[in-house]
């Protein structure tokens, strides 16, 4: 890596989440305190725990249709829509994988347009929308034709894993494989199993521009300055 980044920088990458089905509010409130305190970019909760108050500067973001991606589209965009209603600044929605795996893009395509038409881009709150392809579960050309799906519908992000597919989170190869796919036109966001400042760094190296950790401070704390 010709340029370590520092550990201010890394926290600008982090997405500091809690999304365990049993956590309380008081874990999420606690999250928020130590994302101001670490300087992470945003809090990523479940939808059930909006609204929530952060400190200045950190975003909010939220999931839609998490974890299994099994919901019809109108419920997905319907979550989104309320998510952003109670504040969401993001929203990461996980792809139908069952449309994936039968090769129907056009409808994961339209799924993900569905999501889009209800996070506004636009006025005084525009959504950025990450869209979750459980890339360990699929094969590179699937990885592929998800990232190309996204694109075309306008999404801001791609995002390798929910955390809670047996297949497994985030991959290096998964990671290259998607900036590849998407060039410098979208964000790479890379979740899931991501609990070293090593391979938090391999990530970055291989094109994440955004990390999507539970463990951010041992993440951090294993970085320089």
């Amino acid at each position: 890596m010709s340029h370590i980044p520092t550990r201010e920088q890394v926290a600008q990458l982090i997405d500091h989440t809690l999304l365990k089905p049993e956590a309380t509010a008081e874990q999420v409130a606690a999250l928020a305190a130590e994302a101001g305190e670490l300087g992470t970019y945003s809090i990523c909760v479940s939808p059930n725990m909006l609204p929530v108050e952060v400190p200045e500067g950190v975003k909010v973001a939220t999931v839609c249709g998490f974890p299994s991606g099994a919901h019809k589209a109108e419920v997905k965009a319907a979550e989104a829509a309320r998510a952003v209603q109670d504040g969401a600044d993001e929203v990461d929605m996980v792809v139908n994988l069952a449309l994936v795996r039968d090769g129907r893009f056009d409808e994961v395509e339209a799924e993900i347009r569905a999501v889009r038409e209800s996070c506004p881009t636009d006025g005084d709150h525009p959504v950025l929308l990450k869209v979750i392809i459980e890339s360990a579960a699929l094969t590179d050309e699937q990885i592929v034709a998800c990232c190309e799906a996204a694109e075309r519908v306008g999404a801001d992000f791609v995002k390798t894993s929910t955390g809670f597919h047996p297949a497994g989170g985030a991959s290096v190869e998964a990671v290259a494989l998607m900036r590849k796919t998407v060039g410098d036109r979208l964000g790479v966001k890379a979740s899931g199993g991501i609990r070293t400042a090593e391979a938090a760094l391999a990530m970055v190296e291989a094109g994440a521009s955004r990390l999507g950790l539970s463990g951010s401070r041992a993440v951090l704390d294993g970085l320089e300055g």
